[in-house]
């Protein structure tokens, strides 16, 4: 008799759920983490974060610049003033004879330029600090990203597992429907019963085929928001059952929970530190720049050294044009100091420290909420596990009186109305002891929301 209920209770499982993959909470968290598309973006901000980082040190390199060109123009002077506006204008020089002429040869010039902010009062420490901060904001970020997808991955799971439980329920309810329409139109047609019998147990069916497509589309629905979550192409999961029959072992040892900062806080907490260390940033262009720099120059000209007084003395020779033959050096330390920056820079520190303090009230805010959230989890997990005790009470008591008023109706000692509202009853009774068994786990996972380690959560598995 056992073996046949096993094998009976197997077969309502395939029937109602159909052939589908067996998808573990593990499995299913693992490929969510690989696949979903916000943590894919995150992890590559923060990869893009490091590399901003390693470009930041070497900005404490010096320039060094190399220069080559060959022209070839005239070199007709004027006596007057000139300034290059945004780099326009040339650079030829020559005497300031009194007519224009259009004598032309080829130049050249060969330049080895280094420059070296050495000294920049702290600026360029600061700016490495400031792009570590943010590798920090971004890591912070990803893993945020991760454990809310964690826990809205283990929340849809458990919404798939009692919708397939609530179609394996309402499954057996369409089983007892169809035995009695059968008994009742037996009876019926012995004439034992009245006719209104067989009509009504065949509303009852019809009742029991509709709550059943109800449930067939609602595990649709949780299976869908599954796959989403996970980012994977549309396919049917089932659910594996080690939910139904436990409870989270440390609800039972009453272990501590976590003394970590939640990851939510972690964020705002790198938020607020990359803020002051922009503020830090800001403060030191308060200061100058010591800056060292050489140049070797050397350049060629088809003009000749006399061309001042012999407008002749020049070649149109390509060679003799850019072949080098002055050659000068120069190097040198300097300072520069925008005396007006920090004016300027002073508001745009104020503004970042007001940007500072609302990071903090959006930290203090959110610390608010988990702990609101903790004493909620805290509170619902002992409801559930009232109505956890309590369920199998009702779904024992529901069963016994099925029997007993499906015997009397077998003899004809109650009518079919009796019968059906057990039968609704012991329905109910089922799909509250499915919903509670999941409820003490959905109420655990909202405090481990609250606390900020999944750890407790997968680690019951």
């Amino acid at each position: 008799m056992y073996f046949k209920k096993i094998t009976l209770l197997f077969f309502l499982i395939f029937a109602a759920l159909g052939y589908s993959q067996t998808l573990s909470l593990k499995e299913a968290i693992k490929t969510g983490l690989e696949n979903y598309g916000s943590i894919k973006a995150k992890n590559n901000y923060t990869n893009a974060s490091r590399e901003t980082l390693k470009q930041s040190k070497r900005d404490y390199l010096p320039n060094l610049n190399l220069s080559a060109q060959q022209d070839y123009g005239t070199i007709n002077g004027q006596n007057g003033a000139l300034y290059g506006f945004n780099g326009l204008g040339t650079a030829s020089s020559g005497p300031a004879l009194p007519d224009q002429n259009w004598n032309s040869a080829f130049g050249a010039l060969y330049l080895v330029n280094m420059n070296w902010d050495f000294f920049t009062f702290g600026k360029a420490k600061e700016k490495i600090n400031l792009a570590k901060m943010d590798v920090r904001t971004k890591e912070t970020d990803l893993k945020q990203e991760m454990f809310q997808q964690e826990i809205r991955i283990s929340a849809a799971y458990l919404n798939l597992l009692a919708s397939q439980r609530l179609l394996i329920s309402q499954q057996k309810n369409l089983s007892r429907a169809e035995v009695f329409k059968r008994t009742a139109a037996a009876r019926v047609k012995n004439g034992l019963l009245a006719g209104v019998d067989s009509t009504l147990a065949t509303a009852e069916v019809s009742k029991a085929k509709i709550a059943l497509n109800l449930a067939r589309n609602f595990v649709k629905e949780q299976n869908n928001k599954l796959v989403d979550l996970m980012g994977v192409a549309p396919q049917d999961f089932t659910a594996d059952t080690l939910f139904v029959n436990n409870i989270p072992k440390a609800l039972l040892l009453a272990e501590k929970t976590t003394d970590s900062l939640h990851p939510l806080l972690q964020l705002y907490k790198t938020r607020i530190d990359y803020s002051n260390q922009q503020a830090k940033l800001y403060k030191r262009f308060y200061y100058p720049t010591m800056t060292a720099f050489g140049v070797l120059q050397t350049r060629a000209s088809g003009f000749q050294s006399d061309y001042i007084t012999d407008q002749t003395a020049f070649t149109r020779n390509y060679w003799d044009g850019v072949n080098p033959d002055r050659t000068n050096y120069l190097v040198g330390i300097g300072i520069s100091w925008n005396l007006t920056t920090p004016f300027r820079m002073s508001k745009q520190v104020s503004a970042q420290k007001f940007v500072s303090q609302a990071l903090q009230e959006e930290y203090n805010q959110a610390d608010r909420e988990l702990k609101s959230q903790l004493n909620f989890a805290d509170d619902k997990i002992k409801i559930t596990l009232d109505n956890y005790a309590e369920a199998p009470i009702q779904v024992d008591a529901a069963k016994k009186a099925y029997l007993q008023k499906s015997t009397l109706y077998k003899n004809g000692l109650t009518d079919l109305t009796d019968l059906t509202q057990i039968m609704y009853t012991l329905n109910r009774a089922e799909i509250d002891r499915d919903i509670t068994n999941n409820n003490v786990w959905q109420s655990y996972l909202l405090k481990v929301a609250a606390t900020g380690n999944f750890d407790l959560f997968i680690n019951e598995f």
